[in-house]
């Protein structure tokens, strides 16, 4: 489980690898991670999460600290330890967590899925409504009635008349399925959270008290409002990249890249080099590994924040995640 306050800690086997300068599946054959006193991992899924102040100190030859031992309301909980502290089978779980009261706290950390221990623990499943009644939802199979350009303005009014808006009501009042709902309602309380918190200097608990937002629904939408803010911190940067590239002759204007949350606790971007003279189709950065080379301009990012290691068509570049655009060029042009 990832501890009451430790998300942004947290690093994946890519981040471990990228700390030490290589690749990850280098890491994976060299089984360092593997090695006797190597912190254990913090959960027990294909996609490892591991502790970064544990791997820290390890790396640094240091002791490990112990993580907190006392169990916490806000401990995120993987798929194994929700259904573990529910004691039924990981499928019932999977059918539960679809639950709109369950659905409404989901936090996908480095792509895996958790929930609050307090939602686990206390959750009761939402009686099912008549069909065809009032409040029914919507029929099984049926498309979204709204497109969906015009639903983050829609959800934006709905939330200024009621800022306890759960997922569930904005199906009704819209006829939209409730994941939809849910994505539209955590980004647009995450990008006012991340508004009040970038103008008052205030935590993302404080920005959601202040816009009279409860608690029990902005877990998720506190992690995507310090996203948010991070990305628009690196709006300068990644625009004179840009900059840079169109210089260069890569780029054919000088656009500025859009930040993209693919997970709640991250932020990538990506560029296309749409000039015949292009060393490569498309670059992508990650504030956690920082820069590739893509093998697809219409796809460049492939799936969510997964860091492929070198290969065709892929190459990390330069180091550190912020490098000078200089550094990104020269890198491009030995490698191009």
């Amino acid at each position: 489980m990832i501890r009451a306050g430790r998300l942004r800690m947290v690093r994946t086997l890519a981040d471990i690898a990228a700390q030490q300068g290589i690749a990850v599946q280098t890491l994976l054959n060299s089984g360092r991670h593997l090695a006797e006193g190597f912190p254990a991992p913090l959960n027990a899924g294909r996609t490892r999460l591991y502790d970064g102040e544990q791997v820290d100190a390890y790396l640094a030859g240091l002791p490990v600290p112990a993580l907190p031992a006392t169990d916490d309301d806000e401990d995120l909980l993987d798929r194994q330890e929700a259904a573990a502290l529910r004691g039924m089978p990981l499928q019932r779980w999977d059918r539960r967590k679809k639950d709109p009261a369950v659905s409404e706290h989901l936090v996908l950390v480095g792509g895996v899925e958790h929930w609050p221990r307090r939602v686990v623990r206390d959750h009761t499943p939402t009686p099912r409504r008549p069909a065809g009644g009032r409040g029914g939802g919507r029929p099984t199979g049926a498309g979204d009635q709204i497109p969906r350009d015009q639903l983050p303005a829609l959800v934006a009014q709905l939330l200024d008349d009621d800022p306890a808006l759960t997922a569930a009501g904005a199906t009704d009042r819209l006829g939209v399925h409730r994941d939809t709902a849910q994505d539209a309602l955590t980004q647009c309380r995450a990008e006012r959270m991340a508004d009040v918190m970038e103008r008052r200097g205030v935590t993302a608990a404080e920005a959601a008290a202040a816009l009279g937002y409860p608690a029990a629904l902005t877990r998720r939408a506190s992690v995507r409002a310090a996203s948010i803010l991070r990305g628009r911190q690196a709006r300068p940067y990644l625009a004179a990249v840009a900059q840079a590239l169109h210089a260069r002759g890569w780029m054919t204007t000088d656009a500025p890249p859009t930040v993209q949350h693919p997970d709640d606790d991250a932020c990538v971007a990506t560029l296309v080099l749409d000039a015949p003279s292009a060393p490569a189709p498309a670059l992508v950065w990650s504030e956690r590994h920082g820069w590739r080379t893509a093998t697809s301009r219409r796809h460049p990012l492939g799936r969510g924040t997964a860091w492929p290691p070198p290969g065709p068509g892929v190459r990390h570049l330069a180091t550190g995640t912020t490098p000078a655009s200089s550094k990104l060029i020269h890198a491009l042009d030995s490698t191009g």
